[in-house]
């Protein structure tokens, strides 16, 4: 049952993102150029998210369990460290870069072309190197140790 829920959040959620348009780099850049030709309207996308989310996020942490029975893994961290300002400034340089994220990119490859085949590759290689860097970090650690 876990796995058929998850299919259909994840489609329900892929259509969202194509009927909203975050799946269109176009409109994506349009959105982030506020010095040119600015399109404000993913702004409501995004506002009505994080207002769902910021309804929901108190509830969830009352939660041991998902709904479907999962255990609830939230984050834990709440101090800003350099690690999460890199990672921000990352991702939003990609985005405005390339007009995609990983979720709408998932939602793009769907409808074919080249473009989204280039970034999802691009993500999973920076995701790979990612790993292979923060396993030789940790191997180094655990040898000074």
């Amino acid at each position: 049952m876990n796995i058929i829920s998850a299919l259909l959040l994840g489609l329900l959620f892929g259509l969202g993102l194509i009927v909203s348009g975050m799946n269109d780099p176009s409109k994506v850049l349009d959105f982030l150029d506020i010095a040119g030709e600015w399109d404000p309207s993913l702004g409501f996308v995004m506002g009505g998210a994080v207002a769902i989310g910021s309804l929901m996020y108190p509830l969830a942490t009352r939660r041991k369990d998902s709904i479907l029975g999962n255990t609830m893994r939230l984050p834990k961290a709440t101090h800003i460290d350099r690690r999460l300002v890199l990672g921000g400034v990352t991702f939003g340089v990609g985005w405005g870069l390339a007009g995609y994220c990983p979720g709408p990119v998932l939602a793009s490859l769907a409808q074919g072309g080249g473009k989204p085949w280039v970034f999802f590759i691009a993500m999973l290689s920076g995701m790979a190197l990612f790993e292979i860097i923060e396993r030789a970090k940790n191997k180094l650690a655990s040898k000074a140790a």
